[in-house]
């Protein structure tokens, strides 16, 4: 087929509803405040690093450590002037993940809301997806 035959058509769509892209990952004010805190005294380090790796009674769990560089293969988030590095065999099981850091009279830790997860053990540290 020569180029001179190839067409096409363009039209326009009115009452179709765009969706909005999903961010990989988003950070609450809390997190937020949390990750600041821990890098304050730490310059070396430019942010964190998620991860995920097999563990647990469910398959898989987070990791989070700090990092002073990012890798070629890491997605990048950066809000609110805080860098947190997605590794890439993350990226996927992260996507539309929200972040956030709880605090109550027994514990305090970085909570994972993850729309994907199809099961978590009783304890709340592993997840199927």
């Amino acid at each position: 087929m020569s180029a001179s035959m190839v067409r096409a058509t363009v039209r326009a769509v009115s009452k179709r509803k765009i969706l909005p892209t999903r961010a990989a990952l988003t950070l609450t004010p809390s997190a937020v405040n949390k990750i600041r805190l821990l890098l304050q005294d730490k310059p070396e380090y430019i942010g964190l690093k998620v991860g995920v790796r097999t563990r647990g009674c469910n398959g898989l769990t987070y990791t989070l450590d700090y990092t002073k560089e990012r890798d070629k293969s890491d997605e990048e988030v950066l809000q609110d002037g805080v860098r947190v590095f997605i590794a890439k065999k993350a990226q996927l099981t992260l996507l539309g993940t929200e972040m956030d850091f709880v605090e109550s009279k027994l514990s305090s830790e970085f909570v994972f809301n993850n729309p994907n997860i199809k099961g978590t053990c009783g304890c709340g540290e592993s997840f199927n997806m």
